[in-house]
């Protein structure tokens, strides 16, 4: 009798610890996930882009700019000769800007009649070419330019077109003038300028009446305050 309930323990016994082995193996089996779920949950492309940081200058907060410049001024009949001066600028709106300019080249060539003729047109006078003029520009075409990675400067094409005076051999003659030029801004008060514009007035120094056109190439400096 007493072998028998000894029997029935020892198999009670077996029986409990075959179902608690059966019931570690299952959750075992849940906490671990197969490889190839692990391998589909990592995305082929990290979609998190690291930006770069990029300061462009802007213009400063003030209106007024103004510049100084240098460069060749051709007049007509007497030949390419240096010219340098100043100008202040007012910047209305963005696009918008008025300009008073004021410049003087260097004494001017000799024209090809007064050298062939051995005389001197202007008499033994002041032979600079000078002028002043209050012109409005327009800004066009602003965008940026890029030297290196981390490094832009904004820039903007402008028109321009007033009138003014100009002094030649002892004259005083009204003059229109018109042109473009092409701002690129260094810092947030420093610009850099390139410049071209045509200077027209009527004159007779030649002997007759025409409309003479002066070319102008300049590079300025300026500084907005």
């Amino acid at each position: 009798m007493e072998s028998r309930i000894h029997l029935l323990l020892l198999r009670a016994a077996l029986l409990s610890a075959l179902l608690a082995a059966t019931a570690g193996c299952a959750s075992l089996g849940r906490q671990v996930e197969p490889a190839g779920d692990v391998q589909a949950s990592s995305p082929v492309i990290d979609p998190r882009i690291e930006r770069r940081e990029v300061a462009p200058p802007k213009i400063d907060s003030e209106d007024f700019e103004v510049t100084a410049f240098y460069g060749m001024l051709s007049v007509e009949d007497f030949g390419t000769n240096s010219v340098y001066g100043a100008r202040l600028a007012y910047h209305v709106t963005e696009g918008l800007f008025a300009e008073a300019a004021v410049a003087q080249t260097s004494d001017v060539d000799k024209s090809s009649a007064e050298i062939l003729g051995n005389y001197d047109l202007s008499f033994g006078s002041d032979r600079r070419y000078k002028y002043y003029n209050l012109s409005l520009g327009y800004n066009l075409l602003p965008g940026e330019v890029f030297i290196g990675r981390n490094r832009a400067f904004n820039s903007a094409f402008y028109v321009i077109a007033g009138a003014g005076n100009t002094t030649f051999h002892d004259e005083d003659m009204f003059t229109l003038n018109f042109g473009g030029g092409y701002r690129l801004l260094l810092t947030d008060a420093i610009g850099l300028h390139f410049d071209v514009r045509d200077h027209l007035f009527d004159d007779d120094i030649s002997g007759k009446d025409k409309t003479t056109h002066n070319i102008e190439f300049t590079l300025g400096l300026s500084w907005f305050f």
